[in-house]
C-alpha cells in the first residue's frame, strides 16, 4: 500500500479507535496476546530470514541480541500485552473541574493523541509493545521498521491484524509501512496532515535525522551513554555487581552502562578486583591515565586495555567496551557525567546520604539511580506493562514513556448560558 494511502487510513479511523471503551481493548490485547503465541512459528521462521541477513551484513552481536526472537521473547512480548491490558485505562479520565465566578465549570480530560507514528531499528519485540500502548489509549499506529527486521515485523503486524479483525475491529488500527527505503521514511516525516506526532526509536543518526527532517511533532528518544559512578564511601561488592550487571547483562540496549567514573581515593584498591571481573567477560576498557596505570599492572590483559580519547566519554558502544575516568570529587564525577551523558540513565554507588542526595539533585537526567543499576530503565520494569521508548527530551514526556505520555488532554467546559460581557 503506498504511504498517503496507510496515512489516510489512520487519520480516518482514528476517532473509531479513540471511543472505544476500556473493556472492548483489554479483550483485544489479551486476544493479540494470546495470538502472538499460537503463531509463534510463523514470526521464528520470519526471524530467522532476518537473523541470517544480519549475520551475513555483519551486523554487530549487539544489534543481533536486540533483532532475535524466541519463544522466551515471543512470550514476553504477550505478557507485556496482557500487563497493559491490567493497566488503567487513561482514556477519559478528567483531571480536576474547578467553577469560576461566571458559574463555568473548566475542567481537563484525558484524550488520545490521535495517530502515532513509530521510526524505529532491529527491534521486532516494538511492533508489538507500540501497538499495546498506543491501542490501550485510544491511538492508531502506523510503524516504520527498519530492512533489518522487516520480515520480522510483518509477521507480528500480520499476527496483531489477526486477532483484531477475530475481535471485530478494524484492523487500521496499527499499520506497517513495509518500503524500508529511506526516501519513504523521508515522505513519512513530513506527513504532518495525517500524523499527531512521531517517535524515533535507535540510534543517534536515525534520531538526529528525525528531529531534523520532521515537519511532525516528535517526542525524543534519545541514545544511553550512561554512567556509574563509584564514590569513595561505595561498597565495593555492590559496585561490581551492578556494573557488571549494567555493561554485559546485556550489551546492545540503550540502559547499559558504557562509562565508569571511580573517586581517585579507592582507585587503587577498587579498580584490580573490578578489571580482572570485566576481563572475565572481555570488557574492553578505555581508560584515563590513572586506569591505565592501575590496569596495566597485571589486572587485565594488555589487548583489553585501550587509552581513552575525548571521543570515549560520550560514546554509546552497544558493545564489550566501556571508558572509565578518574575524579577527585562528587562535584568533578556530576560536571564529567552532566557533560558528555545523553539524558538517560546515571548511577551513583555509595555509602553516603548527602552525596546520594546531591547526585539526585544535580545529575541532568531522565532517571538517577542510587545504589542500583541502570538497566532498570523499563517500561516493564516501572511497572508500565511495556513502553514506547525512553524518552530523553522535557517536554511533554521523559523516561520510559508508558500509557501516560500517549495521551494528550482537552478543556472541557460546562456552562449555563454564560455570555462573555
Amino acid at each position: 500500500m503506498e504511504l498517503l494511502e496507510i496515512c489516510k487510513q489512520a487519520k480516518a479511523i482514528a476517532p473509531k479507535i479513540g471511543i472505544l471503551d476500556t473493556n472492548t481493548k483489554n479483550q483485544a490485547l489479551l486476544a493479540v496476546a494470546d495470538f502472538l503465541v499460537k503463531e509463534q512459528n510463523s514470526i521464528l521462521d520470519a526471524n530467522k530470514i532476518d537473523i541470517e541477513n544480519g549475520k551475513k551484513n555483519h551486523m554487530p552481536e549487539g544489534l543481533l541480541d536486540r533483532l532475535l526472537l524466541t519463544e522466551v521473547r515471543i512470550a514476553q512480548m504477550a505478557e507485556g500485552l496482557r500487563q497493559v491490558a491490567a493497566l488503567d485505562d487513561p482514556i477519559g479520565e478528567v483531571l480536576g473541574m474547578k467553577k469560576r465566578p461566571n458559574g463555568l465549570m473548566i475542567g481537563q480530560k484525558r484524550v488520545p493523541l490521535g495517530v502515532v507514528g513509530i521510526i524505529y531499528e532491529a527491534r521486532p519485540n516494538v511492533t508489538a509493545d507500540a501497538f499495546a500502548l498506543c491501542f490501550k489509549t485510544g491511538n492508531v499506529v502506523i510503524l516504520k521498521g527498519g530492512s533489518d527486521a522487516i520480515h520480522s515485523n510483518i509477521a507480528i503486524v500480520e499476527t496483531i491484524r489477526k486477532a483484531l479483525v477475530k475481535e471485530g475491529l478494524p484492523e487500521q488500527a496499527i499499520a506497517l509501512i513495509e518500503d524500508t527505503s529511506r526516501e519513504t521514511a523521508a515522505a513519512f516525516m513530513k506527513m504532518n496532515e495525517y500524523v499527531d506526532v512521531l517517535i524515533p526509536r535507535g540510534g543517534a543518526g536515525l534520531i538526529k535525522a528525525v528531529v531534523n527532517q520532521a515537519t511532525i511533532p516528535v517526542i525524543e528518544t534519545g541514545t544511553g551513554n550512561c554512567h556509574i559512578f563509584v564514590d569513595e564511601t561505595a561498597d565495593f561488592d555492590m559496585a561490581m555487581d551492578i556494573i557488571l550487571n549494567a555493561k554485559t547483562q546485556r550489551i546492545g540496549v540503550c540502559n547499559a552502562c558504557e562509562s565508569l567514573v571511580i573517586h581517585e581515593k579507592i582507585a587503587d584498591t577498587f579498580l584490580p578486583e573490578l578489571m580482572k571481573r570485566l576481563a572475565e567477560k572481555n570488557v574492553e576498557v578505555h581508560g584515563d591515565e590513572k586506569v591505565m596505570q592501575i590496569a596495566g599492572e597485571g589486572c587485565m590483559k594488555r589487548e583489553l586495555l585501550v587509552p581513552a580519547t575525548e571521543e570515549d566519554w560520550g560514546r554509546e558502544y552497544l558493545d564489550y567496551k566501556l571508558s572509565a575516568k578518574t575524579v577527585s570529587s562528587i562535584d568533578e564525577a556530576i560536571a564529567h557525567i552532566n557533560q558528555y551523558n545523553t539524558g538517560h540513565s546515571e548511577a551513583i554507588i555509595t555509602n553516603n546520604y548527602s552525596n546520594a542526595e546531591k547526585f539526585l539533585n544535580e545529575i541532568d537526567a531522565a532517571c538517577v539511580y542510587v545504589n542500583a543499576s541502570t538497566r532498570f530503565t523499563d517500561g516493564f520494569e516501572f511497572g508500565f506493562g511495556a513502553e514506547i521508548g525512553i524518552s530523553t527530551q522535557k517536554l511533554h514526556a521523559r523516561g520510559p514513556m508508558g500509557l501516560i505520555a500517549l495521551t494528550s488532554t482537552k478543556y472541557i467546559i460546562y456552562g449555563n448560558g454564560q455570555i462573555r460581557k
